[in-house]
């Protein structure tokens, strides 16, 4: 995968890349004594002639909050509603196959979330079986509006 920019909620850039992080993340709360639960979700906005998306990885610390980390992009592509929404499901498994070897190894539960509703009269409910089938397809467990907060609130905040 190549090199992506993240960064924590507070705007601090993360310097190496994300698997590093991660993998120091998950040997640091293991040694604190927290449970996580990681959830990973993208959301999209359309902003003039511009698309911009914002893939989040929030870790939770059972009954203890969590943090999450934050890669943005923007891309000059029209597309309709579906591909985004399609698009946006993309860049979750890319981000979450790339970490789940880690999860696994460190016993972490992991969800991966789509800003897609569940009910028929929205529009982005048009692309809800080719999200789950290829969430599901990878082996990931799969969450949708209103259970997907990584995305639906989130990315959603950042891309705002």
């Amino acid at each position: 995968m190549e090199q992506q920019h993240w960064r924590r909620l507070d705007g601090t850039i993360i310097k190496r890349p994300i698997e590093d992080e991660v993998r120091a993340v998950l040997v640091r709360e293991k040694e604190m004594g927290h449970t996580l639960k990681v959830c990973i979700g993208t959301d999209s906005q359309v902003k003039g002639k511009e698309t911009e998306f914002a893939t989040v990885i929030v870790f939770i610390r059972k009954g203890k909050g969590g943090f999450m980390y934050i890669h943005n992009e923007t891309t000059q592509q029209k597309m309709s509603i579906k591909q985004r929404m399609l698009m946006e499901v993309s860049k979750s498994i890319e981000i979450a196959y790339a970490l789940c070897r880690l999860f696994t190894i460190y016993n972490v539960d992991m969800e991966v979330h789509a800003d897609i509703n569940t009910n028929p009269n929205f529009k982005s409910n048009d692309a809800l079986k080719e999200a789950m089938g290829y969430i599901m397809g990878m082996g990931f467990v799969f969450k949708a509006k209103p259970h997907a907060f990584a995305s639906s609130c989130c990315a959603n905040k950042v891309v705002q």
